[in-house]
């Protein structure tokens, strides 16, 4: 002020030394306070409500193994193509299974021939016992020896059966009617008893899976309502209410999460598909909640790690932490602590942070 003075006093510049004091206080943050609009903090009753991403999957589906070893021959199905129960999906080299198939009929022959020669020698040594030409004793000779014979046939039909069943594995079949969603092996790779070849699935039925944080167990355990959405945007989100839900009796140790099942109507999910991302939400009415102590998201100020609001404090702001909890859908969050009902905070936390700002009046 001391230099607009001195050039007040020089008439030639009276005028527009003036003007620029005048825009000073104008524009200067001191001038005038700047009114901010302010919200008091109220408990309030809202419905609970709690969304998770899940997936939809396919309740029948299996991943199909080879029980034989050997060279794939033929891989007779790819990902996406319908398949029928008992249809070969692939083959492995049977030769081996076929040299053992035609031992164990040589086996069988040989077995039958004994058998027969055995059945003859005890029907002679009857005849000739009953003349009294042989002893008991032979006859009881003759008796063991064809037992020993039946028992080796017996042995051999049942070698033939366990080869020919081996001989059958030689042949993958699909375990049900559906879809092959995945191969894991081509022609030319060798097979080994367990090792996956390829993944079928049936179209129906399908459910949801999400992985719910223990902390969180409760709210899904009672929630009266839950309800599966699926797509992206709003315009063509679409609501899928279960028909029963379900929750594995174990909890990951890592995530520390538990799995929930959701299974679907046949009619809701017939344009779904294994894999797809959805969003299950689990919410509760508000007859069911507690009051909850609310805020506006409007009034949070996050800086850095702070999470403050301002706080009107007579006739000016003053900036306090708080700790506020999930977004209860809409424009509120939960207020865990730093607040007590009846405080008063600031709408425009940018506004209130001006040394010159001050509380609306009443209908402003």
């Amino acid at each position: 002020m001391n230099y607009i003075v001195h050039r007040l006093r020089d008439g030639g510049t009276r005028t527009r030394v003036f003007v620029l004091g005048a825009c000073l206080v104008a524009f200067s943050p001191f001038a005038s306070s700047v009114e901010v609009p302010t919200v008091a903090v109220q408990a309030r009753q809202i419905g609970a409500s709690y969304s998770l991403d899940g997936v939809i999957q396919a309740v029948k589906q299996s991943t199909v193994a080879a029980q034989a070893s050997g060279r794939i021959a033929t891989l007779q199905v790819k990902a996406g193509d319908k398949v029928r129960a008992g249809q070969i999906l692939a083959t492995i080299d049977d030769r081996d299974a076929n040299a053992a198939a035609q031992r164990s009929q040589a086996q069988i022959n040989q077995a039958d021939a004994e058998m027969g020669n055995a059945r003859a020698q005890l029907e002679r040594t009857k005849d000739l016992q009953s003349k009294g030409f042989v002893s008991k004793a032979a006859l009881d000779t003759a008796q063991a020896q064809f037992n020993v014979t039946a028992a080796a046939h017996e042995q051999a039909l049942a070698g033939a059966k366990q080869t020919a069943l081996a001989q059958g594995f030689t042949r993958v079949t699909a375990p049900f009617d559906g879809w092959v969603l995945q191969t894991f092996a081509e022609a030319g790779d060798l097979a080994l008893p367990g090792k996956p070849l390829l993944t079928v699935y049936a179209p129906q039925p399908l459910r949801a899976v999400v992985q719910v944080p223990t902390s969180r167990t409760q709210l899904v355990r009672a929630a009266t309502q839950t309800l599966v959405q699926v797509g992206q945007s709003q315009e063509v989100v679409r609501g899928i209410v279960p028909v029963s839900k379900s929750a594995v009796p174990s909890a990951d140790p890592v995530s520390q999460t538990t799995e929930w099942r959701f299974e679907l109507a046949a009619q809701d999910a017939v344009n779904l598909l294994p894999g797809q991302q959805v969003q299950v939400q689990f919410s509760k009415p508000q007859g069911d909640s507690p009051a909850k102590l609310m805020l506006p998201l409007q009034a949070i100020v996050r800086r850095g790690e702070l999470t403050a609001v301002y706080v009107v404090t007579g006739n000016m702001f003053a900036l306090r932490a708080v700790r506020v909890g999930v977004n209860q859908g809409g424009d509120l969050a939960e207020v865990l602590s730093g607040l007590a009902a009846g405080d008063v905070v600031a709408l425009d936390p940018v506004r209130a942070g001006l040394a010159n700002a001050t509380p609306a009046k009443a209908g402003k």
